[in-house]
């Protein structure tokens, strides 16, 4: 006997009267027992029947670059999705680049050298309001999840009065960041020193004492723990606002391709859901980039980033859009585009307006 045939039979026997009351099986496995049986016949939906962004049977696959432009935990989704093949089913045959630095990512993006730019949107909003023809197309990160560690003498914010706390370069966004910090606390005399590479390379200027605090993210801050300095601040609590890990593509590829970055911002919307529900899988892709087996990092980048600053909408915040903006004018950096022009949030609705996401979240 086949196996339809049998569930079919087992549907009988499941809903017969012998089997609704209190001498059969409980009502609730009873259902259950129905609901599978009509999944696998037919007449129930499953998630991929109902998803309109997956590859149609026998499609080429559609070759793409996407770049990251830091080495992060930030990138957890990313990663995440990567190492287990979940593009694949979006039509996708991905290849990850990393470039160092906002400006040359959005270079190579402008230059179709990448398909896609997953990076900070606040490092990469100053280029795009100057006049970079490039959108956010999904924020799926949109809190700060930097913190300030210091060496071991320095426990309190005003200690750092006449110290300096190491940046990538003038202007950029561990530059922006630790100027607000010393702002928002009034501490006075701070030097900001350019230090240039990656937030490991600063971290190791500060462990030097060439600096006596830095910027970082996660996992970052448990290893300076570990290493006895200070974890004195999380900016987190500055309420500011921020964008931190989106999805960027050219203004050239959302006009014309728009259904190669509609399925892109589904496959993004899919490593949420992954993610936060497979945080084994999702830390041993951390791990793998990252480089470390130290299951507290870990643990904190996992919860860092899947739970405490993610939005499952990916809906880009025009307020903070706008917000930046005013600030980069307050500045006096030059801002050539409207906030509206900077986003396009038509991808990530259209998932909400599918009923995409939530036959997504049910599962």
């Amino acid at each position: 006997m086949g196996l339809k045939r049998e569930i079919q039979m087992g549907m009988q026997f499941t809903t017969s009267k012998r089997f609704n009351g209190h001498a059969g099986l409980p009502k609730l496995l009873v259902q259950q027992l129905a609901l599978i049986a009509l999944i696998f016949l037919g007449g129930l939906p499953t998630f991929a029947q109902v998803n309109p962004y997956l590859a149609r049977p026998g499609e080429r696959p559609i070759s793409v670059r996407i770049a990251t432009c830091a080495v992060s935990g930030g990138f957890a989704h990313l990663y995440t999705a990567l190492e287990n093949s979940l593009f694949d089913k979006y039509g996708f045959k991905m290849e990850h680049v990393f470039i160092r630095g906002s400006r040359p990512a959005l270079a190579a993006l402008m230059a179709d050298e990448i398909q896609f730019l997953y990076c900070a949107a606040d490092a990469t909003l100053p280029s795009l309001a100057a006049g970079t023809d490039v959108r956010l197309v999904a924020a799926p990160l949109v809190k700060l999840p930097y913190v300030l560690v210091t060496r071991k003498g320095i426990r309190r914010m005003e200690d750092l009065k006449g110290k300096a706390l190491g940046v990538a370069r003038a202007g950029d966004l561990s530059d922006r960041l630790s100027r607000a910090m010393v702002k928002r606390f009034n501490v006075p005399d701070v030097v900001m020193r350019p230090i240039g590479g990656s937030q490991n390379e600063r971290y190791q200027a500060m462990v030097a004492n060439l600096v006596q605090g830095v910027v970082i993210t996660p996992p970052i801050d448990v290893r300076a723990k570990n290493d006895g300095y200070n974890v004195l601040y999380r900016l987190i609590e500055m309420d500011i606002p921020f964008i931190y890990s989106s999805l960027h593509a050219n203004s050239r590829t959302v006009r014309d391709r728009p259904e190669v970055v509609q399925r892109m911002v589904a496959a993004f919307a899919e490593a949420i859901h992954y993610v936060d529900k497979n945080p084994g899988k999702t830390k041993s892709a951390i791990a793998s980039i990252m480089r470390t087996k130290d299951e507290e990092a870990l643990q904190v980048s996992y919860n860092v980033y899947t739970k405490d600053i993610v939005d499952r909408r990916m809906i880009v915040p025009a307020q903070a859009v706008t917000d930046s903006l005013d600030l980069y004018r307050s500045l006096g950096m030059p801002v050539k585009r409207k906030a509206e022009d900077i986003f396009d949030n038509s991808f990530v609705n259209h998932l909400e307006q599918s009923g995409f996401q939530k036959e997504l979240w049910s599962r």
